[in-house]
């Protein structure tokens, strides 16, 4: 009689599908970085709608991170874009952001989901990327001002929003050709960093003058 040892647990697969697992799990690195990327968001958030009542209750108030004519903080929170959904932007990303955290804790204590909730997810980063997308165009061609915690948070969404969507290319929860997850598994990083790359250069391209006198 021989006795089989099973070292490693395989993941549960989908049914009628050998490659798409039914739940997965990340390794600590994916979680750590969730909550990195969450916890900064949700202190961008916190930061700004405690100056945001402050500048309800005092028109006059002077957020800390209002610097110069460009780097504004109080610009833009007295601006229209700053509550789209009739109540301050940041309350949103207080929830958000929070949640975000909560799914790298349950991944950091190896906790594992199956492709509706990765998708879900990815779908709520997509949300969050094309908003900040959204007012940052805004904030660059309109409102003509920066604000340094809102960058903060922009950053924390774009590293998320790609390293969630590679999770979902390289699991196979989102199809994809066998090159793309190759690249994915390989060089995600390049992602992030080209896109916050190209917000870098529109904000000096758009205040080159400023930034150079």
């Amino acid at each position: 009689m021989t006795k089989t040892t099973v070292r490693d647990v395989p993941v549960e697969r989908e049914r009628g599908s050998a490659d798409t697992p039914r739940a997965v799990g990340t390794g600590r690195a994916f979680a750590i970085m969730l909550l990195i990327t969450g916890a900064a968001g949700l202190l961008a958030s916190w930061i700004i709608t405690i100056d945001k009542f402050k500048l309800l209750e005092d028109p006059s108030f002077q957020p800390a991170c209002s610097l110069n004519p460009v780097v504004s903080c109080g610009n833009i929170m007295k601006s229209d874009q700053a509550s789209v959904f009739g109540f301050p932007n940041p309350m949103l990303g207080l929830v958000a952001y929070a949640i975000v955290i909560g799914v790298g804790m349950s991944l950091l204590a190896r906790g594992s989901f199956p492709r509706w909730y990765w998708l879900t997810f990815n779908a709520g980063t997509l949300f969050g990327v094309g908003f900040v997308t959204w007012l940052q165009f805004q904030s660059l061609y309109r409102i003509n001002s920066l604000c340094l915690w809102c960058c903060l948070a922009w950053v924390a969404t774009i590293v998320m929003f790609w390293y969630v969507t590679s999770l979902n290319v390289r699991k196979g929860f989102l199809p994809a050709p066998s090159w793309l997850r190759g690249f994915f598994g390989e060089f995600t990083w390049v992602l992030p960093v080209v896109h916050i790359g190209v917000i870098g250069m529109l904000i000096l391209t758009r205040w080159w003058d400023f930034w150079t006198s």
